[in-house]
């Protein structure tokens, strides 16, 4: 948000305050201050010009030439095609060596044959609107030879705000509430505003209905005479300092009103609402032409201001354009209302229309402040327009309430919050700059809380006491140590699993670190072969076509692989995160969590991805000190898997795979994009957390390495081929009686050599003892009993 220091100084003396400590003090007491800026510095190199005379070019008919004084010697020529250009006027003028916006510097030159020293400038070539149908012709009283920026209004400086840190803050949208702060910041006087309601005629109010109980309170105010004209200097000149664009006065005034004191309104042209105003939800079908000149589809959430059947505007976001202040409106309606911050929301994020009205209707406004803003915009009108006329009675209805509400402060509970003694006179003074009621109690002050920080903001004790402790300075309280007994945090078994596996995986094993978000668009699903299962859905999605939230991590993790590959040949890629799933059959339950590892391994073809994906799963089972899983081929392959290339691996005692392991199909890697140029091998996993958990674990204890050298035996066996691999591991570890160090599978075959319904395994084995040296006859006598064991399987050694 963006607030003028000179329009500040319509509320608060800022004298001997410096922008610079301004913001700096608004930091530390009120909000961050993210930005100071100088408002059109280039007006303070640009010269006030009196045109002495204009004379026709001599070679072009829409040219003149000028003869203009600026306080030199002697005046100077310039060549301008302005129409309005004429003697006897002033101007702004850029002389030779000025830089105006978009880095544009004047420089002699010759016009036509003709010389010019200079520029008469526009409003659009000083960056202040876009008229550029003629020259700036400036007011009266302005002194030539002078800047124009001291002149016009435009000495100034723009203080950016962070909005976030002014959510809780409705009465902070408006420079009069920031103002108040200040005042209280520094123990000034907030200046008087005057905005009661003029004298108004003896007519009937206009007619307005309130169909919802969304608008808890709509006022109208009834204005005749008015005339569109130009809006005067200073207030143009303020809106443009905070990137408002000046339109024309009725507008202008409003977006001013909202801007002052926090409360939009809107003007209507009165001959458009022949048959009042009713406020109501939108039917379905309904459509409105906003002030944007949009054809908006309206949902029947959204609330709507009607003459008749026809929607004039939509509630608290926009106006129409059927029923907006035309050059020739001479009656209008002022409509200042109290809308539902939800649906104003609602409504703002589903159009995809957010305004600085929705801004801060989504805030909570105080629903006191209509009345005070129509005077507000009464009394700025008649002082520009003394002859318009309130013709009827102040439209004022709905059911709606003063939140001011009254609490207990305990001075006690001050000191000790805030660890300092606080004095009451201090308390007092503090919270009655802040324009809090205060009257002393038995243990403290009961504090009149007023409406502009009852809504949202203020509600109990401790919301006070942070009142006082911002103003007087969290960096003025006294540090201390702090003293309380300490005690280890409690032990969570999932938070100490993800950060050992998080660990081993970004650290020994490469692997990078993926935090994504949960939602998962609807083309990445149908890539992953994943569009066809039921999905937890999110009514107001973040971005169009993500309205999915993922049952599973993965996704996310090959949605980033194309990206990686672009920069690297290998990726490595894992996500801790959640995927939920819905509850079919429960209408209203919660979704079902599944806490998961994901791991993608990618790399150029032929580098075996998927194996050394098997070994990185296989540490991490032990990293988490879970027992060795079982391997099997997987029997429901999801929709990003390769139908044969895939296992699942299973711990002792569980149904459910703990691990999913397979190779990215083809199709999804092609719709990925990993194809081409950037053609890869992936594989990936999915490993259950859930499952871990559930797991008894197996804690790793040391065990000393051997002295002794080992014997190295390869081992060849012919087995069926339904028997898994493991079994066979299990019986050479049976028959090395505790001296099987590593077992490796290297080679596994299937054809005739072996026969129909058989294979042939070949393995790596290390044996070695902790208490002697073990000799070829020792592995001798391994083979031996590793043939009788094999047998018992239906399997045999080859020898």
């Amino acid at each position: 948000m963006y607030i003028s220091y000179r329009w500040l100084q319509r509320h608060v003396n800022l004298d001997g305050i410096t922008p610079e400590q301004l913001c700096d003090d608004l930091t530390l007491s009120t909000a961050e201050v993210e930005g100071l800026e100088p408002f059109a510095p280039h007006l303070g190199q640009v010269t006030v010009g009196h045109v002495l005379e204009r004379e026709q070019h001599p070679d072009a008919d829409k040219l003149g030439v000028c003869r203009v004084d600026v306080g030199g010697e002697e005046p100077l020529q310039i060549v301008c095609g302005a129409p309005n250009v004429k003697g006897g006027i002033h101007v702004a003028v850029a002389t030779i060596g000025t830089v105006l916006p978009g880095d544009f510097k004047i420089k002699k030159s010759k016009i036509r044959g003709v010389e010019s020293v200079g520029m008469i400038c526009s409003e659009r070539e000083l960056g202040l609107g876009e008229d550029h149908d003629g020259i700036w012709v400036l007011p009266d009283g302005v002194v030539k030879g002078e800047a124009v920026g001291p002149q016009v209004h435009a000495e100034d400086w723009i203080i950016e705000i962070d909005n976030k840190s002014l959510t809780h803050r409705p009465d902070l949208w408006g420079h009069r509430g920031i103002a108040g702060e200040i005042a209280a910041i520094y123990s000034r006087e907030l200046l008087p505003l005057d905005d009661s309601l003029p004298r108004l005629g003896g007519g009937d109010p206009f007619p307005v209905s309130i169909d919802d109980p969304a608008c808890s309170r709509y006022l109208g105010l009834a204005i005749d005479g008015v005339r569109q004209e130009r809006s005067p200097l200073w207030l143009r000149m303020l809106l443009l300092a905070v990137e408002q664009r000046p339109m024309d006065l009725l507008v202008d005034l409003s977006n001013f009103v909202m801007l002052d004191i926090g409360q939009p309104n809107h003007a209507f042209d009165r001959r458009q609402l022949s048959d009042g105003i009713q406020v109501r939800k939108a039917r379905a079908s309904e459509s409105i032409q906003t002030l944007d000149e949009e054809q908006r589809e309206l949902g029947d959430s959204d609330l709507l201001i009607c003459s008749g059947d026809e929607p004039v505007a939509l509630a608290g976001i926009m106006g129409g354009q059927a029923s907006k202040v035309a050059p020739d409106t001479s009656e209008m309606l002022l409509e200042v209302a109290t809308f539902d911050p939800a649906v104003v929301r609602r409504t703002s994020a589903r159009l995809g229309l957010r305004t600085d009205s929705s801004a801060r209707f989504e805030k909570h406004l105080d629903p006191t402040l209509p009345t005070r803003a129509a005077g507000h915009f009464a009394q700025l009108l008649r002082g520009i327009q003394p002859d318009v006329t309130f013709p009827a009675a102040l439209t004022d209805l709905g059911e709606w309430k003063d939140p001011a509400s009254t609490l207990r402060l305990r001075t006690a509970r001050v000191s000790s919050a805030l660890g300092r003694a606080f004095e009451p006179a201090e308390i007092q003074g503090i919270l009655e700059r802040l324009g809090f009621g205060v009257t002393p109690a038995a243990d403290g002050f009961d504090v009149a809380v007023p409406s502009a920080r009852a809504t949202k903001d203020v509600t109990i004790e401790v919301d006070l006491i942070e009142e006082i402790g911002r103003i007087h300075r969290y960096g003025a309280l006294p540090t201390a140590e702090l003293m309380a007994p300490v005690r280890p945090a409690p032990r969570d078994p999932a938070r100490q699993l993800v950060r050992r596996l998080s660990d081993r995986l970004a650290g020994a094993a490469r692997f990078h670190e993926v935090l994504s978000y949960s939602f998962q668009s609807d083309d990445l699903l149908v890539s992953v072969g994943m569009d066809g299962q039921d999905h937890v859905s999110v009514i107001n999605p973040v971005a169009q076509g993500e309205a999915k939230i993922r049952r599973d991590v993965l996704p996310s993790l090959l949605d980033k692989v194309l990206g990686a590959r672009r920069e690297r040949d290998e990726v490595r890629l894992f996500e801790v995160g959640k995927g939920y799933r819905p509850r079919t059959g429960e209408s209203g339950a919660e979704p079902k969590e599944v806490h998961q590892l994901a791991l993608v391994m990618a790399g150029l073809p032929g580098t075996d991805c998927l194996g050394r994906l098997q070994a990185e799963v296989f540490d991490a089972i032990a990293e988490a000190e879970r027992p060795a899983p079982e391997v099997r081929a997987a029997t429901d392959q999801p929709g990003w898997a390769h139908p044969v290339r895939g296992l699942e691996l299973c711990l002792p005692g569980q149904e459910a795979p703990v691990a999913h392991l397979a190779a990215v199909d083809p199709g999804v890697l092609a719709a990925l994009g990993l194809v081409g140029d950037h053609k890869s091998e992936v594989a990936a996993a999915v490993l259950s957390l859930d499952g871990l958990l559930a797991a008894e674990a197996v804690p790793r204890a040391y065990r000393a390495l051997s002295r002794y050298p080992g014997v190295k035996v390869d081992v060849a066996l012919r087995a069926p081929d339904d028997l898994a691999a493991a079994d066979l591991i299990a019986a050479i570890h049976t028959a090395g009686k505790g001296s099987v160090a590593d077992v490796e599978l290297f080679d596994l075959y299937r054809g005739e050599s072996v026969g129909a319904g058989a294979k042939s395994l070949a393995f790596h084995v290390l044996l070695q003892s902790g208490k002697k040296t073990l000799s070829d006859k020792d592995g001798a006598k391994f083979l031996d009993r590793l043939e009788r064991g094999l047998q018992a399987l239906g399997a045999e050694l080859r020898r």
